[in-house]
Formats: structure tokens, C-alpha cells, sequence
């Protein structure tokens, strides 16, 4: 009798690299906050801004069910936060404690808009196959052709086949050195390994600024039929 197992079902997830969630105190935060939220954390930790594997998920408030949507990115102004909000760094692991020491207690001055940083906790990677990433940043205001066949080079790179692969709108985050363009990525149907080495590593410049970081996903299919009905995510 031959039997082989498949190659998901063998899989181990490692904890070389994982999610710390600090909790948060505050009222708002600015809309385009990937900076300033940035320059705060690299005040704290300055390896924060160089280190491989390490990255920012920018703060992300729920629509709710009364009309109000979330509002985009590049759009100036402010937005509350609620006591569920997050402070989630991607970090690996000979930098948690470190993290974690530093950060609890701080106070982070987002132009105004001060946060403290309360305990945190750690979460591992998904072993989920649809992964998301809110802001891959473009060489340039590239057209979706352009920009799909940059993304795919760079999945290459990562040894990571492209099976399902859509790309959102673009828009704008802005820094001190200049406006970056980004667009939203989804991939689907990855193999496990994949998956979790796409969360390990990312793609493109500005992990710390929030860009380039995948996160799981409900799936290709329910982002488009959203689409189609005129919804939002």
C-alpha cells in the first residue's frame, strides 16, 4: 500500500514571527496615521523602522451598521476609536519582549492625538489560504496592469505561486518625503507554507508604515460579490 500525506496536513506553524496586540487608550487618531504612528514606535523602538519581519498594522475602525463607513486612507482629518481598538505590531521573535517592556505604559503623540499603550499579548500567524494586504505601495500611480505584473515579480521572489489575485483602488498615504501610492492586494487559493511565509515577509518597502503586511480573509469570492452590490469592506 503507498500512502502520502498531504503536503498541508505535515504543516507546522513556527513562532518565528507573530502578531503583538497592545491594547489602547485614546479618543481619535488621525485618518492618515501611517506616519505619525511610525515615527512615535521608532521613537520607542528604534529598530522598529529597519529590522526584517517587522511591520505596523495600521489602526483600522469598523464601519458600522447606520450608514457610516469607514473612510479611506488618504482622506485628512480624524477618526475615534473605540476600547477595542489595537495597537497590532508583526514582529519577530527576538524583538517581543523587548517590544513589550518598551512599549506598555507608553504615550504615543500622533500630532495631537496621544495614545497610551496598554498590556499586550501575542498572536500567531493564520494557517488561513486568503490573505489581504490594505496598502502595497506602487513604484509609481502605475494602472492595475502595471501594478498586478509588480506584485506578481515580487510573489516570485517569495517563491510563492499566484493562483487567484485582485487588486483594489488605489490611493494615496502621505509622508514628509512624499506622497506614496498604494493599492490594495488579495490573494487566494495559496498553499499553507505560502500563506504563512507571505505574513513572515511581506512584499515591497513600508512594513513600518503599514504597507506590504497580509492579514486573513473571508476570500476573493465574498470581496466580489460585495463589489457587485455597490458594498464596501
Amino acid at each position: 500500500m503507498f500512502w502520502q500525506e498531504k503536503d498541508d496536513d505535515k504543516f507546522v506553524l513556527n513562532d518565528d514571527v507573530v502578531d503583538v496586540i497592545f491594547e489602547l487608550k485614546g479618543t481619535v487618531v488621525p485618518i492618515d496615521h501611517g506616519y505619525v504612528l511610525a515615527r512615535e514606535l521608532i521613537r520607542q523602538i528604534p529598530w522598529f523602522e529597519h529590522e526584517a519581519q517587522c511591520g505596523l498594522h495600521q489602526i483600522h475602525v469598523a464601519a458600522s451598521g447606520n450608514g457610516w463607513e469607514r473612510p479611506e486612507a488618504d482622506q485628512q482629518g480624524t477618526m475615534y476609536i473605540s476600547r477595542r481598538t489595537k495597537l497590532v505590531l508583526r514582529l519577530p521573535k527576538p524583538r517581543i519582549a523587548e517590544a513589550m517592556n518598551v512599549l506598555e505604559g507608553a504615550e504615543l503623540d500622533l500630532d495631537g492625538c496621544v495614545l497610551t499603550v496598554g498590556k499586550s499579548k501575542t498572536r500567531p500567524l493564520s494557517t488561513l489560504t486568503t490573505l489581504f494586504s490594505r496598502y502595497v505601495i506602487a513604484d509609481s500611480p502605475q494602472d492595475e496592469g502595471a501594478f498586478t505584473r509588480h506584485v506578481v515579480a515580487q510573489l516570485r521572489d517569495l517563491d510563492i505561486r499566484v493562483r487567484k489575485l485582485m487588486c483594489g483602488k488605489s490611493s494615496v498615504l502621505r509622508t514628509p518625503d512624499g506622497d506614496l501610492h498604494v493599492r490594495s492586494v488579495m490573494l487566494a487559493d495559496l498553499d499553507v507554507d505560502e500563506s504563512v511565509r507571505l505574513q513572515q515577509h511581506g512584499i515591497g518597502p513600508g512594513r513600518h508604515l503599514g504597507c506590504g503586511l497580509f492579514i486573513p480573509h473571508k476570500g476573493i469570492e465574498a470581496v466580489s460579490s460585495k463589489q457587485s452590490d455597490g458594498h464596501k469592506d
